[in-house]
């Protein structure tokens, strides 16, 4: 998930601050997710007795924020093949046909909207998640943002970190249902971006 902010335009600190008219007639900026740095993690419960987690280590992005508007768009797309646990035999059974099955659908999908814009900073997504064939609506929580110049870079550099919950049995993945295994998975998002030039 990728956001912009014009920290300039209103001096050091000023997030999202509307400073003139000039501001207003600005273009919505665009950014790109900066793969490095970005990587969607997930918690779910093993038989109910202990969280297991993993990420995933490729993801690909971009985003439009309109700051005069309050308003934006993403769009995130990760590799279901990178999926990590740290444990190579669990990585080899989630890919395969009998969980993700990346074969047939190799990619997560997720589309939203920029929301509840408070100071000039998004504290929801609404949006869509595709996975396994199956796309369901999926709100995500956006618990921090903040952008900053890049010091190398020269370019404006954002950063967020969002929260979900769904259950997996609603997108197919249902491995472990008959066991009594809890569906609930918790969707955790750190995310950089920085302005395309």
């Amino acid at each position: 998930m990728t956001f912009a902010i014009r920290k300039f335009a209103c001096g050091a600190g000023a997030l999202f601050g509307l400073c003139g008219a000039s501001l207003a007639l600005a273009a919505p900026a665009q950014y790109t997710v900066d793969p490095e740095h970005t990587y969607p993690s997930f918690e779910a419960s093993h038989m109910g007795i202990s969280i297991w987690r993993g990420k995933f280590d490729r993801t690909t992005g971009t985003a439009t924020l309109d700051d005069a508007a309050a308003s934006g768009v993403i769009d995130v797309r990760v590799d279901l093949k990178s999926v990590d646990f740290g444990h190579a035999k669990l990585n080899e059974f989630m890919v395969g046909p009998q969980f993700f099955d990346t074969e047939k659908f190799p990619e997560a999908h997720y589309r939203g909207t920029l929301a509840g814009f408070v100071n000039g900073a998004p504290t929801r997504v609404d949006g869509t998640l595709t996975l396994h064939g199956v796309t369901q609506p999926l709100p995500l929580t956006v618990n921090l943002f903040k952008c900053v110049p890049h010091p190398m870079l020269k370019r404006q550099l954002c950063g967020a970190d969002a929260v979900a919950t769904f259950q997996r049995d609603q997108f197919g993945l249902d491995a472990g249902k008959s066991y009594g295994f809890s569906m609930d998975v918790t969707l955790r998002i750190q995310v950089e971006a920085l302005k395309n030039d």
